[in-house]
């Protein structure tokens, strides 16, 4: 289908609203924003539902698990949707059928209702992918890894800013008179609206491509797709390439996802923070996405013009080992000062890492982009998921063994006991995964590119990009 090609956007210029890829840009990232708002809403108000609802501390995090499992069959699932209907429709959908879920979620009277709409909520995480085909489709392969990750990075702070965001929407709704204990529920009703309302936004006001929608495409007779363009999805799963990454996303965004959901207890058992202060940290480094993820893809499309496709994949390998070797320092920093500077440099590696992926992502197939996305963003779920489980076996294990080893000195010092076996053990774990990591990162070297797809990108480069880049460098 070169016909797209030749018209996407080559450049990411943020305030040319009537340029159809900026447009896309902003919704796509804005309905990215609200569905990780939405996805992520209720973790602020936990305490409030364990008491409503009753939940036992295995429903507890039973909930977390089963948001985290309907992401990753969603993000399957929708990439391959994305190839055959488009993204417009997909979304559209998503957002307005995930709402359901995030409004029920606030009209929930059971500990079993209240894991039923955990688990479809986690569905909408598959906004991620959706998002990350749209920006493909819209911009062309100089600046697709910075668009990419710009939208995923914005995109993503949904899941920080809700920490924020929640608690004022229940404060709004409190000074209307509602009562402080159903706040929340009222709170998932409110974000479910927005997500239901930005599906109607999606639909109007985007397009699948630059030059238009699949279905008016298809009809003009301007995308026909052949038996020979059709890629089944057995061939995408064929495709080591696709497997490779998406072990890096579950080393990268995986591990990210996992490291900052367990941070606040860790920084307060290790450097006996308050837990305000230990929140705001970790709260400080998410909103990093703003620009550490744009970094990623930036770099990624520079090494990529450098060194063509394989320069993309070294500066992956390099920044993926970087989180790894950084993640092992900070597992045994003993300091508050050196904790937090290698804190900082594992957010900044860690989110490059992840925009660096989503810059090789769109050369891996062509024709089955979607696929390939859904593949790959499923990684980061399925490593959070398994991080989690090792973090959470070697921190309940040692802390049973502190409790039994100080059982009848009293609850301060058992408490205390506690505190430093789980620092020591999630510390342990922390190494761990960095040094899995770091072997991800060499593993990240596997991927190769054929030289008859590195010419191609080299071709189109030359005839289809540099021909739009040279009148706006001559205006400038």
């Amino acid at each position: 289908m070169p016909i797209l090609a030749q018209e996407k956007s080559t450049k990411l210029s943020l305030l040319d609203f009537k340029n159809v890829s900026t447009r896309t840009f902003w919704i796509t990232s804005i309905s990215f924003f609200m569905c990780f708002f939405a996805w992520f809403g209720i973790v602020p108000f936990m305490p409030d539902v364990v008491k409503d609802l009753g939940l036992t501390p295995d429903q507890k995090w039973n909930s977390i698990i089963l948001a985290v499992s309907g992401t990753v069959f969603a993000r399957l699932l929708i990439g391959k949707l994305c190839d055959k209907y488009g993204p417009r429709y997909c979304y559209t959908y998503l957002l307005m059928l995930g709402a359901i879920p995030v409004v029920l979620c606030g009209l929930v009277q059971t500990p079993t209702q209240f894991l039923i709409c955990r688990l479809f909520i986690g569905f909408i995480g598959a906004s991620f992918v959706i998002t990350q085909v749209h920006t493909s489709l819209m911009f062309a392969p100089n600046i697709v890894g910075t668009a990419n990750a710009t939208s995923a990075g914005w995109g993503n702070l949904g899941g920080g800013a809700n920490r924020l965001g929640m608690p004022l929407i229940a404060a709004a709704v409190v000074s209307l008179g509602v009562a402080e204990a159903e706040a929340w529920r009222y709170s998932m009703i409110i974000a479910g609206v927005i997500c239901f309302c930005m599906g109607i936004i999606y639909f109007f006001f985007t397009k699948d491509t630059p030059k238009g929608n699949y279905s008016d495409l298809k009809a003009a007779g301007e995308m026909v797709v052949t038996k020979k363009d059709q890629i089944g999805f057995l061939e995408v799963l064929k495709d080591y390439r696709v497997w490779i990454l998406f072990i890096v996303y579950a080393a990268s965004f995986g591990i990210e996802l996992t490291v900052y959901g367990t941070m606040d207890d860790y920084l307060q058992n290790t450097f006996q923070l308050e837990r305000v202060t230990a929140g705001n940290l970790v709260l400080s480094f998410a909103l990093m996405n703003i620009f550490a993820r744009t970094l990623g893809g930036f770099f990624g499309d520079k090494f990529g013009k450098l060194r063509g496709l394989r320069g993309r994949v070294l500066f992956l390998s390099f920044i993926l080992t970087l989180q790894g070797i950084v993640l092992i320092s900070f597992s045994g920093a003993t300091s508050l000062i050196v904790g937090v500077v290698f804190l900082i440099m594992f957010s900044l590696s860690v989110q490059m890492a992840e925009g660096a992926t989503f810059s090789v992502v769109p050369f891996i197939n062509k024709k089955a982009i979607g696929a390939v996305s859904g593949i790959v963003g499923a990684g980061g779920n399925v490593g959070a998921f398994l991080a989690a489980i090792l973090l959470k076996t070697k921190s309940s294990f040692a802390e049973k063994a502190a409790i039994t080893a100080n059982e009848g000195l009293g609850a301060e010092v058992i408490k205390n006991a506690q505190s430093i076996a789980s620092s020591s053990a999630v510390s342990s774990g922390y190494l761990i995964i960095g040094v899995i990591v770091v072997l991800t990162g060499l593993v990240a070297l596997s991927i190769k590119f054929s030289k008859e797809e590195e010419q191609l990108e080299s071709k189109k480069y030359t005839e289809e990009i540099i021909p739009q880049l040279i009148p706006i460098n001559v205006k400038s």
